[in-house]
């Protein structure tokens, strides 16, 4: 099943991902599995081959910008640590998410996502911490 895409001028083009190579022809480049990505548009087809972690990697940036432009744009906000929900991004030079929130007393104990999700760790704030967002997630959506 193809994906259409286009460019900024509208000019279409159809997008096919397949597991092993974009093309019979090619084979692997290395060892190991391959992911293949097809372009075909009505100047002709090009394909693409990449490692299932790359392949991961795409998904979870183009999963990360589909959510941002769906996602209204707002001015930053500043909620207490202890008013967090998951999805909240903090405002910053690196994008962070929030994976989980457990409030334990006086203490929030935050689980961040990095940009694709390539990394997590946790942190622990005083509950009246102050943390500046640069989206915030609206309950129900």
């Amino acid at each position: 099943m193809g994906i259409r895409i286009e460019d900024a001028e509208g000019h279409g083009a159809t997008l096919e991902v397949v597991p092993g190579p974009a093309e019979p022809s090619q084979g692997p480049s290395g060892s190991g599995p391959v992911v293949g990505i097809r372009i075909e548009d009505p100047s002709g087809r090009t394909g693409w081959s990449c490692s299932p972690a790359a392949a991961r990697e795409l998904a979870a940036a183009l999963l990360a910008a589909a959510r941002e432009a769906e996602e209204d744009r707002s001015e930053p906000v500043t909620v207490k640590a202890r008013e967090l929900l998951r999805g909240d991004v903090r405002d910053g030079e690196r994008v962070m998410t929030v994976e989980a929130v457990r409030t334990d007393g006086a203490d929030v104990q935050v689980t961040w996502t990095s940009e694709g999700g390539r990394r997590t760790w946790s942190q622990v704030y005083a509950a009246e911490t102050a943390i500046r967002l640069r989206r915030r997630l609206r309950p129900g959506g």
